[in-house]
């Protein structure tokens, strides 16, 4: 595992140096969208709804909108001035029974590892949280925006648990809830009586993904019948051109053109073979005028000075 944040835990007057990793993963398989003709990756534009131009991210600023309809836009300056907490502390704020702790509130968790040094304050710290049957509320700046957490006991590392603030857990707003409901004892009992007989000690092991496992063996089962293809290679991106791009494009398509003229004519006169790089070079720049001269173009003119100057060369040497 590679640590996404060092810092320390601090309470009391004791400092306990660690580092931060990830205790979750994902192992959903993940889809590209893809054009079914011929494998392309589909691509996405950054667009203005309102011009309909393409927006690059230098350009891009957050916007709100108020419920009344008015846009307020704030930049990188604005956010800036935002009071944000770049320090590497945990800071323990108090300690609380565990089961005050309301699952709903949970959000990320991360381990725990101690520097070489900490490791006796760790554990030190780690007994205490399961002596006293209490879990550590903290605060920590995790990518620069602070918010609260949990320190709590899970084998022999202590996780870092990350809270949802309290006003972002929905109440349940269910009329139905309030109609009273007459519940029999002969019909509570039986329910009862089910609960008790399925009961079990919870083990998450004995449980899987099985939509994960079927698509997994789906993509290989398409693999072993011949079903799958080379990925096709991206082309270069198109930002749109400009002149510039355009004439070098222009340019590199009608030497290639010429190239595949020259070799064509070649392939039939053994002579070809002799030329020197230099009338090689001067063949080609001909083609290429005399292919103007057929559109019309004024840069076919220089053709017969340049022919003059291939026969002098020749007559020199």
């Amino acid at each position: 595992m590679r640590a996404i944040w060092s810092g320390a835990v601090s309470f009391g007057l004791v400092s306990v140096p660690i580092k931060v990793y990830s205790a979750t993963s994902n192992h959903d398989v993940r889809f590209h969208q893809v054009h079914g003709e011929d494998g392309g990756r589909i691509r996405y534009k950054r667009t203005c709804e309102v011009c309909g131009e393409e927006v690059t991210y230098a350009d891009i600023v957050k916007g709100f909108e108020t419920p009344d309809g008015e846009l307020i836009t704030l930049d990188d300056s604005d956010l800036a001035s935002l009071p944000v907490r770049t320090g590497h502390e945990i800071d323990v704020i108090e300690f609380v029974p565990n089961d005050q702790i309301d699952p709903m509130l949970f959000d990320k968790s991360y381990y725990l590892e101690p520097e070489t040094k900490a490791a006796k304050p760790y554990a030190l710290l780690r007994e205490a949280l399961e002596e006293t049957d209490r879990t550590a509320v903290v605060k920590v700046a995790l990518r620069q925006r602070e918010t609260v957490a949990l320190l709590r006991v899970r084998g022999k590392a202590i996780v870092l648990q990350t809270l949802i603030w309290q006003d972002e857990i929905r109440e349940p707003d269910f009329d139905i809830l309030d109609n009273e409901v007459d519940l029999k004892p002969q019909e509570l009992k039986m329910a009862s009586s089910l609960v008790e007989s399925m009961g079990a000690d919870f083990d998450p092991s004995e449980f899987h993904d099985e939509y994960r496992d079927a698509m997994a063996d789906l993509i290989e089962a398409k693999r072993s019948d011949g079903d799958a293809r080379p990925a096709p290679a991206a082309e270069a991106a198109d930002d749109g051109g400009d002149s510039m791009s355009d004439l070098l494009s222009a340019l590199q398509a009608s030497v290639d053109a010429a190239r595949s003229t020259k070799s064509d004519s070649g392939s039939g006169s053994g002579s070809a073979e002799k030329k020197t790089p230099a009338r090689r070079s001067s063949s080609r720049t001909k083609k290429t005028e005399e292919k103007d001269a057929e559109t019309g173009t004024d840069d076919a003119k220089p053709a017969k000075p340049a022919t003059t100057r291939r026969r002098s060369t020749k007559k020199t040497a």
